[in-house]
């Protein structure tokens, strides 16, 4: 198991310095816990994640997600990349594997959420994770609403669509969502990127939420921001998603790829065959 340590990356904003990041500091439980799986067993734990599979698609994603121990499993050791253990999503090249809605899917990958196993109103969310290098790999944490969208409201607590010197943050509700004026590109500072490991977190009041990267604040949306353009939708509980989608809308608005794939250029199809598709999660958090 790992080690806890009287100090966690809730911390940061007293002690952060620029020799002192997230990813070294290991995080701890206590009273205030709600929900923490550091991902030390030998496979997925069913009692707090549900998988999605072949039913599901948005966004015009070029992947299936598939409830498979090839696209979401656990690893140790060398595997994880210089931590104990993780998770990993893993998307594969596929050719044909499906059709649905009328779409041939080429490529699988991993979904997973938290969805009537933990629902959360206010607190902390945070995940410790490593992504990959590619332009069109979509990556995101991110927490939904129980009923319909977008009117119970989204969080995107971290995007990545392959360009590995920033992530995206967003709120998406009523008003404004999809192309919502409520989202921030964080730029990592110079020697860091994405590739290495960062805990992405959130800290939700009722009258706000604070985005931050290893503990630095990297934008807030306040109520009266929100209200703005439509009803705050933060005053109901959510639920916790990990996935790793490729190409799509946000890739392709990103790098204007059409071919072979929305979204996806030669090159990260190259990646995938290669298998370099890894998302990699240390631990995910909720405390009050």
């Amino acid at each position: 198991m790992k080690q806890f340590f009287l100090k966690t990356f809730l911390a940061l904003t007293l002690i952060f310095s620029g020799n002192i990041y997230a990813q070294d500091i290991p995080v701890r439980t206590g009273t205030d816990t709600l929900f923490y799986d550091d991902f030390s067993g030998s496979s997925l734990n069913r009692e707090k994640w549900n998988v999605i599979g072949t039913d599901f698609w948005v966004n015009n994603e070029q992947q299936i997600y598939v409830d498979s121990t090839a696209t979401i499993y656990t690893v140790d050791g060398a595997d994880a990349k210089g931590v104990e253990n993780a998770l990993m999503l893993k998307a594969h090249y596929s050719p044909n594997y499906i059709t649905f809605r009328g779409n041939n899917f080429d490529f699988i990958s991993g979904r997973i959420d938290t969805r009537d196993k933990v629902m959360f109103t206010y607190g902390t969310a945070a995940a410790r994770m490593k992504l990959p290098k590619g332009s069109g790999f979509w990556p995101a944490f991110w927490a939904l609403g129980g009923g319909s969208w977008p009117e119970t409201g989204e969080i995107d607590i971290m995007e990545y669509v392959g360009e590995t010197d920033w992530i995206g943050v967003a709120l998406h509700g009523p008003e404004y969502s999809g192309e919502t004026p409520l989202v921030n590109k964080y730029f990592f500072p110079e020697g860091e990127d994405v590739t290495d490991w960062h805990v992405y977190s959130i800290d939700w009041t009722p009258d706000k939420i604070d985005f931050k990267v290893d503990g630095r604040l990297t934008y807030r949306v306040t109520k009266p921001m929100a209200e703005h353009y439509g009803n705050w939708a933060f005053d109901n509980s959510k639920f916790l998603i990990l996935n790793l989608a490729l190409g799509g809308a946000y890739p392709y608005k990103t790098n204007g790829v059409e071919k072979p794939y929305n979204g996806i250029p030669a090159s990260t199809v190259e990646l995938i065959k290669e298998g370099k598709a890894e998302v990699l999660i240390d631990w995910v958090l909720i405390r009050k």
